[in-house]
């Protein structure tokens, strides 16, 4: 398709004044930023497909325009983040930094195949899974490792602390980041206080001794963490609900359906599944689907007759990866398992008679 209703490529082609494409590049990305909440699903993919036609064709200061628009954005055409978060640093670092379109498995190719400017990026993102840090912590070099660690929204995993300790024994910034943490396991602090210097070691007794005042980043992050609208806030579930109607009408929905949205890092779309198969509405979804107490979630699913493994396999997207810790997952499941069928059904019926009412 040569042209859109945006844009006449073919004239643009021609154009032999490289500002006055900047200028359009600048124009389309300013009109979608002002519109994004109110685009219907076609109108994005329309903008997406002009956005990544005019990031080959425009310079480095008009990408990074864009790009700087699209990542305060909720809503964003995804190829065009994709496109432009791997772009040159100056271009994709507000995208790294700030996009929630940008799923994990989109950090982790960038992380492993761009350079140590990217991986800093998406080192300061708000929140980062274990999936992410792992992959920091292990391609990227001292500044990127440290700021990590500093990171008081990233998780990190057993293999993660290990290769951050295993750094920090000659680099006392990063002794003195990982002191500063909340997270760190009992072994993993006595492994720290043994390779640290006087300054870290200071610092470590002072943590312990001073209760959870004394770390104020971690104590935010776990307020966050504990505010299911804090996750909420961070998905598009508009365009995801019309993505699941279009699955409806034609193949139809089933388990093996929220299994592909949910091996995919697609939490928007498995909730918006997750609510159909349930005939519920998409708000109690949403929010059953991010709270801590679990069982609204497992009586839906025990209901809809989901299996067990799915039911594992929906623990560990979205906000439950960074809510629920493993052990706390593995009792959810064998509650699930304890759940009466009928029992579920009758439950549900009444929810939905309520909800209706």
């Amino acid at each position: 398709m040569a042209n859109t209703e945006l844009v006449n490529f073919e004239a643009l082609a021609l154009e032999d004044d490289m500002s006055r494409r900047n200028d359009l590049a600048r124009n389309v990305a300013t009109l979608f930023s002002f519109t994004s909440e109110t685009c219907s699903d076609e109108q994005i993919e329309t903008y997406d497909h002009v956005l990544v036609r005019l990031a080959d064709m425009v310079e480095a200061q008009a990408r990074a325009f864009i790009a700087d628009r699209l990542a305060k954005l909720r809503r964003a055409p995804e190829n065009t983040v994709r496109r432009l978060a791997q772009d040159e640093i100056v271009v994709a670092r507000p995208l790294l930094e700030r996009s929630t379109v940008l799923r994990d498995v989109d950090l982790i190719e960038i992380a492993r195949d761009c350079g140590d400017d990217h991986r800093m990026a998406i080192a300061t993102r708000e929140i980062l899974s274990e999936l992410v840090t792992d992959v920091l912590v292990e391609e990227g070099g001292d500044p990127v490792k440290r700021a990590v660690a500093e990171n008081a929204g990233a998780s990190l995993s057993s293999f993660g602390v290990s290769r951050l300790l295993d750094a920090a024994s000659i680099d006392e910034d990063l002794q003195l980041a990982l002191a500063e943490r909340g997270d760190l396991q009992e072994a993993e602090i006595s492994r720290l206080a043994e390779l640290a210097g006087e300054r870290v070691r200071i610092r470590l007794f002072e943590a312990a001794g001073s209760g959870s005042e004394a770390l104020p980043a971690a104590a935010k992050a776990a307020a966050q963490r504990l505010s299911n609208e804090f996750w909420l806030q961070r998905y598009d579930f508009e365009t995801a609900m019309g993505r699941v109607l279009a699955v409806a009408r034609g193949p139809g929905l089933d388990e093996q359906t929220l299994l592909r949205f949910a091996e995919d890092d697609r939490f928007a779309e498995v909730v918006a599944t997750f609510a159909m198969l349930g005939d519920i509405g998409l708000e109690e979804a949403k929010h059953w689907m991010v709270r801590l107490d679990t069982d609204p979630f497992l009586i839906v699913a025990k209901a809809c007759g989901l299996k067990a493994s799915t039911v594992d396999t929906l623990l560990t997207i979205g906000p439950w990866r960074y809510r629920l810790p493993a052990a706390e997952r593995a009792r959810v499941v064998e509650r699930y398992a304890s759940i009466i069928p009928q029992s579920a059904r009758q439950l549900l019926n009444q929810w939905q008679g309520r909800l209706a009412s």
